[in-house]
């Protein structure tokens, strides 16, 4: 049995995990908080990539030693060499008495083997206090190590009356300054941006995170992904000019690729006249992507959801009403009877400035 005392410490754990605004990508999202007779000892989460590990963070911040303490991690502690040495060994070498972990580490490299460790060197280990909030910091690492697809979370501006874009295709802007800025929060999350040919080219947008930087100044750029099937973009665009990396997904090569350096075209195989974006997801799952933030029209939104490839849907909403010819949310043809319709579960509602931002999840 978790004690209140065991329960509280882990929940301050969670809240150092979410503490960093841009994903530590490849690398999932771990709190730390040792405590202590009465006193919490040392903190930490993982801030970035090829940094200090939560552990090892929470170790080097300690008032005191950190013999007979107790632990508590919001992901079991890894127990292999990769950029940072096991946190497994630090644990151990500091005397630790007890290491409380909220749930297992999906990737098979650690999964159970980092609490044998402990459990080998005479460490006390508990696990699974406050499991499910541990596993909503990291859906597109568990995904990913599971299933090695990521997490595809797409983000939809709409009118009251569910339009999107305006018949010519104008859409700046449906939602409030607010509702803008809170959209970067998502993208600085992610580890990739996916948008499509026809959203650059009525748009031009520059798929970038803006006005949010990390503790050193700068914005972490996630990999710019846009399917291109038809080969319409050229290099002059402003998605192209961006600092970062761009993957333009494509259907066949052509002579004309003289894009930048940072700009990779890969050939993708042809479904239903478009790239096949389940090729398309596994590609960028093995390039170590957890959480792809989609940011498109009607058409690339409608082919995700119609292939089961949407795990979670932002839908900013308006105050406002665009009219009948407008576009709408998800170009889904073929849906004729009401036994068709996609069913979605609300997770979360709020207002945003002055929009409403709803959470959803397909019930596929």
């Amino acid at each position: 049995m978790f004690s209140a005392q065991d329960y509280t410490h882990m929940a301050r754990a969670i809240q150092l995990a979410e503490k960093p605004i841009f994903s530590p990508h490849p690398n999932p999202r771990v709190g730390c908080v040792i405590f202590k007779d009465g006193f919490i000892l040392g903190e930490g989460f993982h801030a970035f990539a090829g940094g200090p590990h939560a552990e090892v963070n929470a170790l080097n911040s300690l008032s005191g030693s950190a013999e007979g303490a107790t632990a508590y991690v919001t992901l079991e502690p890894c127990c292999y060499h990769g950029k940072t040495p096991p946190c497994v060994e630090a644990l151990i070498a500091a005397k630790v008495k007890r290491v409380v972990v909220a749930m297992l580490d999906p990737n098979p490299k650690v999964s159970g083997k980092g609490i044998s460790l402990l459990h080998e060197a005479g460490i006390e280990v508990e696990s699974g206090l406050l499991q499910e909030q541990a596993e909503k910091l990291n859906v597109g690492f568990i995904k990913r190590m599971k299933f090695s697809k990521p997490w595809v979370r797409t983000k939809i501006a709409m009118s009251f009356d569910g339009r999107t874009a305006m018949l010519s295709g104008e859409s700046q802007w449906i939602t409030g300054p607010d509702a803008r800025q809170n959209v970067q929060l998502l993208r600085a999350r992610a580890d990739a941006i996916l948008t499509g040919s026809g959203t650059v080219l009525v748009d031009n947008p520059k798929m970038t995170v803006r006005g949010i930087e990390d503790s050193n100044g700068k914005a972490r750029q996630p990999l710019r992904v846009i399917v291109d099937s038809e080969r319409k973009l050229d290099r002059g665009l402003e998605i192209f000019q961006q600092t970062g990396q761009c993957l333009l997904a494509v259907l066949s090569s052509s002579s004309k690729d003289n894009f930048s350096s940072n700009v990779t075209v890969k050939c993708y195989s042809e479904k239903a006249g478009h790239v096949d974006l389940n090729e398309l997801l596994d590609d960028l799952a093995s390039r170590e992507i957890n959480e792809v933030h989609v940011e498109a029209g009607s058409r690339l939104n409608g082919a995700l959801l119609s292939s089961g490839l949407i795990d979670e849907i932002v839908v900013y909403v308006a105050p406002t009403i665009m009219g009948s010819e407008a576009k709408g949310l998800f170009d889904l043809p073929g849906l004729s009877e009401m036994k068709d319709r996609v069913q979605l579960s609300i997770v979360d509602t709020r207002i945003v400035g002055r929009d409403i931002c709803f959470k959803l999840r397909p019930e596929y």
